[in-house]
């Protein structure tokens, strides 16, 4: 009996807006273009946020985060790859000075 009482949420979406803007135009030039495609996914997600949702796949709002602040610092993928060709730490026997360890 109340759920036809429970409104529907809607999500407006106001054409000025120059991030709205700007993201339509970027899409216009390439609609296959990832970069745009993150941007209107977080701008979703981050309006579900501030209205007090929580969201389904959080680890996927996470790497999109990561991804974008990569891209605003300029650090990309063929970088990031060259650290993990790093040959692994060689542990080498020291002796332990710490108390801590000590057992009786």
């Amino acid at each position: 009996m109340t759920s036809y009482m429970v409104s529907k949420k809607t999500m407006e979406i106001n054409p000025a807006n120059p991030i709205v803007e700007e993201l339509r135009k970027k899409a216009e030039q390439d609609q296959s273009d990832k970069t745009v495609k993150d941007l209107v996914w977080l701008l979703y997600e981050t309006s579900l946020l501030t209205s007090g949702f929580s969201l389904d796949e959080s680890n996927t709002f996470a790497a999109r985060i990561h991804r974008m602040i990569k891209l605003g610092l300029s650090i990309y993928e063929d970088e990031a790859k060259e650290d993990d060709d790093l040959p692994p730490l060689q542990e080498t026997e020291e002796v332990s000075t710490n108390k801590m360890e000590e057992v009786d």
